[in-house]
């Protein structure tokens, strides 16, 4: 059960409504957009930014979700798993592929730019102030800088989402599947 009610979109300001609006392309993130929207600002910079990113496309859509993926599992969030599984089997990854995402270096299905996303994504999520340099270097033959500050980015600010929607018991929207029950 959530520990805040939700706002729904038609009670919000303008500014705000249209990012929550916005963010039906993006995916079905209802529940999440209306704890944010307790914060106006939070929900409409936030999303905003998110929906930029996702315009610009600097990074390959396959190697944010399975850093995203990455990151829910090891922090064992529901929510996200859920959420982002389904984008990463548009991606190609079958359901098995996708519930043994963290056996990055055995997984038969990721390529070798997927499994230095993994250990970049496990690096950043658990052990950040002791990455080495070589955990950077490894991507840069595959990323330029830009695309490393956004999955660093990307990464980081997944974390904080699974610890948004942990502490505050965000349930799934109706007709959702915990997918990391299912690993």
């Amino acid at each position: 059960m959530n520990r805040i009610p939700l706002i729904a979109a038609e009670t919000l300001q303008d500014d705000a409504r249209e990012v929550f609006e916005d963010m039906k392309r993006y995916g079905p993130f209802g529940n999440l957009l209306g704890a944010m929207a307790h914060r106006p600002t939070i929900l409409k910079h936030l999303f905003s930014m998110l929906l930029d990113l996702r315009d610009e496309a600097v990074l390959p859509r396959r190697s944010l979700e399975v850093a995203l993926v990455v990151v829910s599992k090891l922090n064992e969030c529901a929510y996200c798993v859920s959420h982002h599984a389904p984008m990463l089997s548009v991606q190609g990854l079958s359901q098995e592929g996708i519930d043994r995402l963290l056996d990055g270096e055995d997984h038969p299905e990721l390529d070798e730019v997927d499994k230095i996303v993994v250990r970049y994504a496990e690096a950043v999520t658990n052990r950040s102030n002791q990455m080495r340099d070589a955990e950077v270097d490894a991507l840069r033959p595959h990323f330029n800088d830009a695309q490393i500050v956004e999955l660093t980015w990307r990464i980081a600010l997944c974390g904080a989402f699974n610890r948004f929607n942990d502490s505050l018991q965000l349930p799934l929207e109706d007709g959702g599947e915990t997918a990391l029950n299912k690993s």
